[in-house]
């Protein structure tokens, strides 16, 4: 099996180091080198081109949003690119929102147990989002309390989502979120069982099952996780 081939961009020394050592332990995972900062950082990912990028968004020179932006730049559209794992102690909506839309591909907080971290990396190599469950609750929790202000359009109990990526675009045009679709998106997010949502919304757990099946397919997502990322990306919230 081949390893996944990882670069770390991180200006702590001590915790490049600690993160270095943790992914060290697991077999599948190889860490071809890291970099302080990230002019560094970019430079090494162009010329290694690995299949993930671990980069923290507080670096000293240009920040890690920035680094993102510029590398997918250099990138195009490729679906060979490296993929990126944004890595901060940040979980405020504005900070996730600006990593997703600079192109990262999953988003972590620096609390996340090793195992996870590892599993975060190897999802985001596999072509999948991976987001911290709590910070997917802080953003997506303020969908509906910000849906005037979101920029989303309410016509006849749906809501209408202009995507980011064209795949999504034309399914959210023609078939948007509808109102019930985003109250359980919002269960969903906060770590609610099919069951317990059927009992928060009065409904039965086979309506529930279809619901989220719904949601899956609208926002082209593989599991639960992966449509909160793309109900981000699509614009839920601004």
């Amino acid at each position: 099996m081949d390893k996944i081939r990882v670069v770390l961009v991180e200006d702590h020394d001590l915790t490049r180091a600690g993160l270095r050592a943790a992914l060290g332990q697991f077999s599948d995972i190889d860490v071809l080198g890291e970099a302080e900062s990230g002019e560094k950082g970019l430079d090494m990912l162009n010329t290694y081109k690995p299949d993930v990028a671990l980069v923290d968004i507080g670096l000293p020179d240009i920040d890690g949003i920035e680094l993102v932006r510029r590398l997918r730049n250099v990138q195009g559209e490729k679906a060979s690119g490296t993929r990126v794992v944004m890595l901060t102690m940040h979980d405020s909506a504005k900070a996730v929102l600006a990593a997703f839309s600079a192109g990262a591909d999953s988003y972590c907080t620096k609390e996340i147990g090793t195992n996870d971290l590892a599993q975060a990396i190897r999802e985001t190599n596999e072509g999948n989002a991976w987001i911290d469950p709590a910070i997917a609750r802080i953003v997506l929790g303020q969908v509906a309390p910000q849906s005037a202000s979101a920029g989303m359009v309410t016509m006849e109990k749906t809501v209408s989502i202009k995507a980011v990526e064209p795949e999504f675009e034309q399914i959210l045009d023609s078939y948007p979120l509808t109102e019930r679709e985003l109250e359980i998106l919002e269960n969903i997010v906060q770590g609610c069982s099919n069951a317990q949502i059927a009992e928060r919304l009065f409904i039965t757990v086979g309506t529930v099952k279809t619901h989220v099946r719904n949601i899956l397919n609208k926002l082209g997502a593989n599991d639960r996780t992966q449509a909160a990322v793309r109900a981000l990306r699509a614009g839920l919230i601004s």
